[in-house]
């Protein structure tokens, strides 16, 4: 209850600054970067000028027009104002609260010339008790159970579980250890248990969520190249028509002149058709759908480099997908035991079991599920009879095998482990395996699943089917992506049969199997050589080369701090599906921007029909047919439209116009009709009833 009456009162905080922050922007400094809005807030000035004149009975128009007018063309200047900060506002809510999590803290930083004695154990260091703001990049530091860390770093010694809900906004604590891809750490969130030995990776004002701080905040925002590209059209726009309008009053004097009838055209009259033709619909929110999309990535846990990588995320039409925690669910489970020919089921299970006792990875630990559930088995009573001491093997990737060496009355050696590291095994022994395991192996490769190979005594007795299960749904994504016109890849360190397998199965277009650094990096080359936008995601610093090559480089915020720093974006979630959801949101974008566009210039053509008769007809009396409106205050009324307008598709351009994963053509087609036959009509509804209005309240 208290957060529901928490919203409303948020919001109209969120509006009553806005509202302020439309006046202070109509500084014309900040205006020039707004060229379309730039001209209207000068022709607003002229009017208002033309006003106080009209009230001193030299105008060149009643001054209840003239005041009207310009009444309204300061409330076009103020509506895109607004848009735009409000905006802003939303990021700038954001950055506060990120503001209150970044405090200055204590840190313990480790100095050589601080040593006593020094030690192994982390109190025993040589540590000196510093301000957060004194640490720099290189620095290392202790950050213990309780710790806030202080700053950015890479953990260089120990393993801890740390609270990085103040950045991610998952409760769950995550395990951060050195060595490996989950490394980096982000100040400001706090270890829960144990210790680690940190790197420095960020001077102050530097650190991840200073970087968070100023691209969540709208003011900052660069504009894209596609926005530049846009702007530069519209204001090619904006001066055509102002000569074009600037021309006009010279002909209408020489007209009026010339016929000795008729009202020559006034100032106000000409101010009233330019800021209608001009662009000023879309000119008032294009900065706000900017900055809007990059919100909508914020409000889904990434952080987007900047604008540009929000942009290229609408134009990618390849996506490189890892397999493991993407496609699939990542945890291999073992579903059957096969043994070999002349060997026992429940003898290969309880050798199964045995070797996999000491292994606490989900495929270890489903192997002991296994054997328990389809045969009974439990590790604690396998061979309980007799005294046993058990040697357990752990797998190493030079290796690539695991087992148990079990000493007793009777020796026992079981192996398990990839298929060819095992056969190698058994056959530098001197024994031969069956045809039926092979049979078996190749069996399990080509279903999508992964075979391991379990000898006891030197022995091939069977294999283990493993199988990772795609993830549901995912199909239909992958589905929805092919008719977007995006490639999507797979890659996987699979080989190529069982890599083929799950790609048919998930829905993908191609795969990348035994897939290296080096060949992920060719890949993504091939595919830029060719003019496609390649997107991918990343975690470790082996994928950095691969992310820094990428158009859209999405790394995982617990990966390490290379990923991080060569990626364009960084998902706080660390969910590598999300790299579909950053396309859809960046085409949405892309999408928002097209519509409004089609929309204001639609808006414009239609504009022309109400305003150029009224305004010219009393020169050119032949120009009343196209008055078939029969509008009584028709350049008043064109005025008020075009303001209220940006108003009205305020809340379009910061939601955005509702994503469907069609096809470019598709999605064209659509848009036109929309929003092209939408932006022609709407005009001629909207102004015929502000005129009724006008006429009803006998302002006309």
């Amino acid at each position: 209850m208290e957060a529901a009456k928490r919203k409303p009162a948020a919001l109209k905080g969120l509006y009553r600054q806005a509202i302020i922050e439309s006046f202070v922007k109509l500084d014309p400094r900040k205006m020039v970067k707004n060229p379309v809005m730039f001209v209207v807030e000068v022709v607003s000035v002229l009017t208002t000028a033309l006003w106080f004149q009209a009230l001193l009975g030299h105008g060149e128009a009643p001054a209840w027009f003239i005041g009207n007018i310009t009444l309204w063309l300061w409330f076009t200047v103020l509506f895109a104002n607004f848009a735009e900060a409000l905006a802003e506002g939303r990021g700038k809510a954001q950055a506060e609260s990120l503001r209150k999590m970044r405090k200055e803290t204590t840190a313990k930083r480790i100095e050589k010339s601080f040593c006593i004695g020094g030690g192994v154990r982390p109190e025993e260091r040589c540590i000196k008790v510093v301000s957060s703001t004194e640490l720099r990049k290189g620095d290392v530091f202790l950050a213990e159970a309780g710790d806030l860390i202080p700053s950015d770093g890479e953990i260089v010694e120990g393993v801890a579980s740390v609270n990085e809900s103040a950045v991610t906004g998952e409760s769950a604590p995550v395990i951060r250890e050195s060595g490996g891809d989950r490394s980096a750490v982000t100040g400001g969130t706090t270890v829960l248990s144990d210790w680690i030995i940190v790197k420095v990776t960020a001077d102050p004002g530097e650190g991840f969520i200073d970087r968070m701080i100023g691209l969540v905040e709208g003011a900052k925002r660069k504009k894209t190249p596609n926005e530049i590209a846009l702007g530069i059209l519209l204001s090619g726009f904006t001066i055509i028509f102002l000569v074009v309008c600037a021309t006009l009053l010279p002909y209408s004097l020489y007209s009026a002149h010339s016929a000795g009838t008729g009202t020559p055209i006034t100032i106000t009259v000409l101010v009233a058709l330019l800021v209608c033709l001009i662009p000023t619909t879309i000119g008032g929110l294009l900065s706000a759908i900017g900055i809007a999309g990059m919100d909508r990535m914020i409000r889904r846990n990434v952080i987007a480099m900047s604008g540009r990588a929000v942009e290229a995320a609408g134009d990618v039409d390849v996506l490189l997908l890892d397999k493991t925690g993407t496609i699939t669910l990542g945890n291999r489970q073992a579903v059957e035991f096969i043994p070999a020919g002349g060997i026992d089921p429940v003898e290969l299970a309880e050798a199964t079991q045995l070797s996999s006792l000491a292994d606490e990875t989900p495929e270890g630990r489903s192997i002991v599920v296994l054997a328990k559930e389809k045969y009974g088995l439990r590790g604690e009573t396998v061979h309980a009879s007799g005294d046993h001491s058990m040697h357990f093997i752990p797998f190493t990737a030079q290796t690539r095998m695991s087992g148990v060496d079990i000493h007793g009355s009777e020796d026992t050696i079981i192996r398990k482990g990839a298929p060819d590291a095992i056969i190698l095994y058994v056959e530098g022994l001197g024994n031969k395996v069956s045809d039926g395991v092979h049979t078996a192996v190749d069996k399990i490769a080509r279903s999508g699943g992964t075979p391991l190979v379990v000898a006891k005594n030197g022995r091939a007795v069977g294999v283990v089917h493993l199988k990772d299960v795609v993830k549901g749904g995912i199909k239909e994504r992958f589905a929805e992506m092919h008719r977007m016109g995006i490639k999507t890849v797979m890659i996987t360190g699979d080989n190529p049969v069982t890599a083929a397998a799950i790609a048919a199965e998930a829905g993908v277009d191609d795969f990348l199997a035994e897939a290296t650094p080096e060949a992920k990096l060719k890949l993504i080359r091939e595919y830029q050589a060719g003019g496609r936008l390649v997107a991918m995601t990343g975690d470790g610093t082996n994928d950095a080369p691969a992310l820094a090559q990428a158009d859209v480089a999405v790394a995982m915020n617990t990966g390490t701090q290379p990923a991080r720093e060569a990626a364009n974006m960084v998902d706080l979630d660390s969910n590598p599906t999300k790299l579909i959801e950053i396309v859809e949101i960046g085409k949405q974008l892309l999408m928002t921007r097209g519509a409004l566009t089609t929309f204001s210039i639609s808006n414009d053509v239609a504009k022309y029909f109400a305003i150029i008769p009224a305004a010219f007809a009393s020169t050119y009396p032949a120009l009343g047919i196209l008055n078939f409106m029969h509008l009584n205050a028709a350049i008043l009324s064109a005025v008020i439209f075009n303001a209220i307008i940006i108003v009205i598709l305020i809340p379009v351009a910061l939601k955005g116009v509702k994503y469907r994963p069609l096809s470019a053509a598709l999605l064209l087609r659509n848009n036109l009709l929309i929003y092209g036959v939408g932006g022609l009509l709407a005009p001629f509804i909207g102004i015929k009833l502000i005129d009724m209005a006008l006429t009803a309240v006998g302002l006309v």
